[in-house]
């Protein structure tokens, strides 16, 4: 199953994160010194996607900018003798008819985002990923789920999964576990923020999916759901009917950047990560976990 396509919902409010989210888009808030985009773009890239769909909002141009070339930026470096700057920006610069942008007019919810993308993506499985969920890994999760795919059949499709505490799993999409195979296993029912104490499982659906295309038909015509939005949750239930589902449980550490506290705490373990700058980040650390 070889999936060369990507879907990136990047038209949400970032309400979670304001005012920081105002008049700067959630998906280019920098992680150290890249913004959140770049880090699922990278990857998906890693993970052999050839062709970026990013669904956009109002206010969003700034995404669009980033993944375009700046010539007056590129002029000003090479002036100034900047090649390293210029190597690194030229590696994040994605192919020419790489990159395809359209617009989720109104804010419906990550089903409709994912519809909107319907007629770039085609008639072949594609992979979603959410930006404002990263995951410390190499491989990345989207490259271990690949891998996973190539062992399955045609009409098989994968969601990453992560254990979460149990008195939490009222704020998740939560999945039921039957057969295991490996580090994967069939799905067994899925239910989108379950009531406390009802839940089938205590593994999350995280942001990472890949699907196959018959999801757009069922999107089409998907009632609201959770939150009054038409979720994608409620859209892969009813695929589930008719093609199997497997869970991926992943390596690697999750970051939930959408929230105030998941932002800062990416930006410390994405830091510590970076050799050149964990023995001063850890000083500086230091000195505030010190004080009274």
């Amino acid at each position: 199953m070889k999936i060369r396509k990507a879907v990136f919902p990047v038209a949400g409010l970032g309400t979670r994160v304001l005012p920081a989210t105002k008049a700067m888009p959630k998906e280019m808030l920098t992680i150290v010194d890249r913004p959140l985009i770049q880090y699922v773009v990278d990857e998906a890239r890693e993970a052999g996607i050839e062709h970026f769909i990013f669904v956009t909002g109002r206010n969003k141009g700034v995404i669009e900018d980033h993944f375009d070339r700046m010539y007056e930026l590129d002029a000003t470096l090479a002036a100034r003798g900047k090649q390293a700057e210029m190597d690194a920006l030229a590696r994040d610069q994605p192919d020419a008819g790489a990159v395809s942008f359209t617009r989720q007019q109104a804010p419906l919810g990550l089903g409709h985002a994912v519809w909107c993308a319907r007629d770039i993506v085609g008639n072949e499985p594609f992979a979603v990923l959410l930006p404002d969920e990263l995951v410390l890994n190499t491989p990345g999760c989207l490259a271990q789920m690949i891998e996973a795919a190539a062992k399955l059949g045609e009409k098989s499709n994968l969601i990453a999964v992560e254990a979460v505490p149990t008195h939490r799993t009222h704020q998740y999409g939560i999945c039921g576990v039957g057969k295991r195979h490996g580090k994967m296993f069939e799905v067994d029912g899925m239910v989108e923020k379950p009531p406390q104490g009802t839940a089938p499982s205590n593994l999350s659906i995280t942001g990472r999916y890949i699907l196959q295309p018959e999801i757009f038909d069922i999107l089409k015509t998907q009632a609201s759901g959770a939150g009054g939005e038409i979720q994608l949750t409620d859209a892969m239930i009813g695929l589930a009917r008719t093609q199997r589902f497997y869970g991926v449980e992943f390596e690697g550490e999750r970051h939930d950047c959408g929230s105030k506290a998941g932002f800062l705490r990416a930006n410390i373990a994405f830091g510590m990560a970076r050799a050149e700058l964990r023995a001063e980040l850890r000083a500086e650390m230091k000195k505030y976990l010190d004080r009274k």
